[in-house]
């Protein structure tokens, strides 16, 4: 059941993402009167699973999800028509368009990407609001178990200042990437303020490493069930441990430290039960644990509990366009600096780009309207700006030489743009084995 729902959120958002980026291509396309010959959902290699035939244009879904199409007549793409391409140039093609009309035509699919991540920002914002903790609030600092972040200099208990000279004023679910993306990252611990300079090859480093946040927030140990096996069996769940042989444990790191300390004995320990303060003897194994699987509290428990006071915005309809806005182009820039550090072999990100497999993982799975929309969100900015790179059969090719026409005036002969066609194919072909073979190979070694 996880693995549908995984899969019916992966196939909706990307479904999504293809049809309305074909459709940016297609709405300039019919406006300037030029004849769309196919708008498909996937590709129709051989055959199609639907299709359907209304006015001179083919709508339909083909079996091969890779992505979607429009073929406009009279225009080299990835169909390679040379037949059509060899007879003389008709009123109604893409060649025989102004340069300017061409232009839009080719923007009009990574210009809907950009417009519909601020539109679902926008919509976020007015629906959800904004839930966050004050870093202010964060009186005993973060959780930091990751080994890569442990070997950058980082401790629990740290406090993130600001990353790059940007103050951090709250926690929420971009510090993550916020800390991965940055160069320099001011912390304070234990009252004293210090700079950790982040590896350059960090992305590389946490791929090492058991997979996990970077950062996150610190959590009291709370059970949630009892093995039948265990010593333990006085337990109950949501028993929440504040105390062990005498030492504060108020988060679950602590908790930990003590335990292993005291493997094989048998120590006192002060639980919360039912709101009530009860103290009892807890038998520890030589592993250093209780016999107990752990649980978890929402932030509501926890704000009740005292750890952390939890703010939430809510926004009117008006309100939310500058909040999306903002939103949006703060993902927009992050996903920028991610390219750039993928382009650097120097940090190791490229072996980190994943293909399907990775962007199927991304989903939870479990069904989330929020989650759903911010991922699609995402995604659309990641469709949006790597259609817009300079590579020929990307749209980013085509607006290339559509701007060297525009500027010189001289427009690219049929024949190297095939040409041109051809190799920027190539080009993705490899981009797509590589990104794929990156999943196959983390699948392979478990990393």
């Amino acid at each position: 059941m996880d693995i549908f729902i995984k899969l019916s959120q992966f196939l909706l958002s990307l479904s999504l993402l293809i049809i309305l980026h074909e459709l940016g291509h297609f709405i300039p396309a019919k406006l300037f009167k030029t004849r769309v010959e196919k708008f498909y959902l996937f590709f129709d290699v051989k055959y199609s699973l639907l299709k359907k035939k209304i006015g001179e244009t083919e709508y339909g879904i083909g079996w091969l999800p890779l992505g979607g199409y429009v073929k406009i007549s009279g225009m080299i793409d990835e169909s390679m028509d040379k037949e059509q391409m060899a007879l003389p140039p008709q009123p109604w093609e893409f060649r025989s368009k102004p340069a300017w009309q061409r232009l839009i035509i080719m923007l009009g699919g990574v210009t809907v990407n950009f417009i519909l991540a601020f539109i679902i920002y926008i919509g976020m914002a007015f629906a959800y609001g904004d839930t966050y903790i004050a870093n202010a609030d964060l009186k005993d600092g973060l959780l930091i178990e990751n080994k890569a972040m442990q070997n950058a200099g980082f401790m629990t208990g740290d406090k993130i200042l600001a990353v790059d000279g940007e103050k951090i004023a709250k926690f929420d679910n971009e510090i993550n990437a916020k800390i991965v993306m940055g160069k320099q990252i001011l912390i304070e611990r234990n009252g004293t303020q210090q700079k950790i300079k982040m590896p350059a090859d960090i992305i590389d480093q946490l791929s090492k490493f058991e997979k996990g946040p970077i950062v996150s927030i610190r959590i009291p140990f709370v059970i949630g069930a009892v093995a039948a096996e265990s010593k333990n069996t006085m337990l109950q769940p949501k028993d929440i441990f504040i105390s062990l042989n005498g030492e504060k444990t108020k988060y679950l790191d602590e908790a930990k430290l003590v335990l292993a300390k005291n493997k094989n004995k048998t120590i006192p320990a002060t639980i919360i039960r039912n709101q009530k303060e009860e103290r009892i003897n807890v038998v520890v194994s030589k592993e250093g644990t209780l016999g107990v699987q752990l649980g978890g509290l929402g932030m509501d428990s926890l704000e009740k509990l005292g750890y952390y006071k939890v703010s939430k915005q809510e926004f009117g309809f008006l309100e939310s366009f500058p909040v999306g806005i903002t939103k949006g182009k703060n993902q927009l820039i992050g996903y920028g600096k991610q390219l750039k550090m993928i382009f650097s072999p120097s940090t190791g990100a490229y072996k980190q780009v994943g293909g399907f497999k990775a962007i199927f993982d991304i989903f939870p799975s479990y069904w989330s309207w929020e989650t759903f929309w911010s991922i699609t969100a995402i995604l659309s900015i990641m469709l949006g700006v790597m259609n817009l790179l300079p590579i020929p059969a990307l749209d980013g090719g085509h607006v290339m030489f559509l701007l060297y026409e525009i500027v010189s005036g001289k427009k690219p002969s049929d024949k190297f743009l095939e040409n041109a066609q051809m190799v920027g194919f190539v080009l993705l072909i490899t981009l797509l084995l590589f990104a794929n073979g990156n999943d196959i190979y983390k699948a392979i070694v478990g990393k």
